[in-house]
């Protein structure tokens, strides 16, 4: 069953983030995937996420779906223009890639060439709607193609956002369906009762909505992710739960598990996020009966 097909059957998915590597040595990445192809519905590969230069997403996504593992192909706006994107896209349809994360990016400024120029020709909006139009055979100029693509296309929401950030939220995640996307991937939330919130005020969109959970590796790593990621506010019982802990990552692999058995009624899927602790990913499903 295809990534598309189970979403779509309203079952609940289960994905996990796995970085390209630094280089082109893709050992590692084959092994991680051969390891959860059994147990993943599919595995999604950043595009220069953090703005820190790496093998693509394209030719991972390709080599993992030759051996037969479902895969999301990440595309980003922020170190491309509109002639480059349409072409990512099409070169992805043409190597078989169907499923579509598009994201904003990071700023060069926040990786590790932080002298490289950003690209800021299309946003977010601006990238999804020039998937529906390539998808409808035509490009962002107005021309013909010869021959379209298909995709099923996802891009990410701010699950914990509140107040007027909320119903700025709720108006842009209604804007992006209308262009095309067809299912969403939250920000690392610690918080169900944010989730709640949310996901009851975004009901009547009927779109599947998968929540991301961030491995947390320590209490420093938790207060720097609460204070700068954005929506990942993370509830002081979990920080002195990693404070007391004596063994880091069989807490991490806990509190994690706690919060997929509290958000797993609330949403159609969930995304891990292992930052490292790979090893941890089949341990924690396990654990949480997945």
């Amino acid at each position: 069953m295809s990534f598309k097909e189970l979403l779509d059957s309203g079952k609940f998915a289960v994905t996990v983030e796995l970085q390209p590597p630094k280089g082109t040595d893709l050992t590692e990445t084959f092994a991680l995937s051969e390891q959860w192809k059994n147990r993943l519905h599919a595995i999604n590969i950043p595009d220069l996420q953090g703005a820190i230069m790496r093998l693509g997403s394209l030719p991972v996504c390709t080599l993992l779906k030759q051996k037969g593992i479902e895969v999301i192909y990440n595309l980003s706006c922020g170190h491309r223009n509109r002639l480059a994107l349409q072409s990512e896209l099409l070169n992805a349809s043409v190597l078989g890639l169907k499923n579509l994360l598009l994201l904003q990016g990071d700023l060069p400024a926040l990786g590790d060439h932080f002298e490289a120029q950003p690209v800021s020709d299309l946003e977010v909006m601006g990238l999804l709607e020039a998937a529906r139009r390539l998808q409808e055979g035509v490009d962002l100029a107005g021309n013909d193609l010869k021959g379209k693509p298909s995709f099923f296309i996802g891009t990410q929401i701010n699950a914990a956002a509140q107040g007027t950030h909320l119903d700025a939220e709720l108006l842009q995640m209604e804007k992006k369906i209308q262009q095309g996307a067809r299912f969403f991937i939250t920000g690392s939330i610690y918080d169900p009762r944010l989730l709640e919130h949310f996901i009851k005020r975004v009901a009547h969109f009927k779109v599947p909505i998968l929540v991301s959970l961030t491995l947390l590796k320590s209490v420093g790593m938790a207060r720097y992710i609460s204070k700068h990621v954005e929506g990942a506010s993370i509830p002081e019982a979990i920080l002195d739960r990693l404070l007391k802990a004596s063994d880091k990552q069989r807490v991490s692999m806990e509190i994690a598990g706690d919060l997929i058995t509290e958000i797993k009624p609330l949403c159609q899927g969930i995304q891990i996020i292992p930052l490292g602790w790979e090893h941890l990913v089949l341990p924690l499903l396990d654990l949480v009966g997945l």
